[in-house]
């Protein structure tokens, strides 16, 4: 099964795809919390959460003070727009 198109909303992607692409932008599955995943980029790192009708991501350390930085995006993005939004860092 190929992803669907990137400019289709995240709430029209089947699970395994939303998994899989999370694994191919470097992000981990937590074993514990099936819907927690692990981000760590050379100048950043991240907790992504899938909750219900949101992805939240909160940035570790990255405020100007040392403090967590966080976001949340609706499922209703596109997968093209939550990727530029996520993975480019805080």
């Amino acid at each position: 099964m190929n992803f669907p198109n990137p400019d289709t909303p995240l709430y029209n992607h089947p699970l395994p795809k939303i998994e899989q692409w999370l694994q191919e932008n470097g992000c981990q599955q937590n074993p514990e919390k099936l819907h927690c995943w692990w981000v760590e980029k050379p100048d950043w790192k991240a907790e992504l959460l899938l909750d219900i009708d949101q992805l939240t991501i909160r940035y570790i350390d990255a405020g100007v003070d040392g403090s967590d930085i966080q976001r949340s995006f609706k499922y209703s993005l596109s997968r093209r727009d939550l990727e530029e939004a996520i993975f480019s860092g805080p």
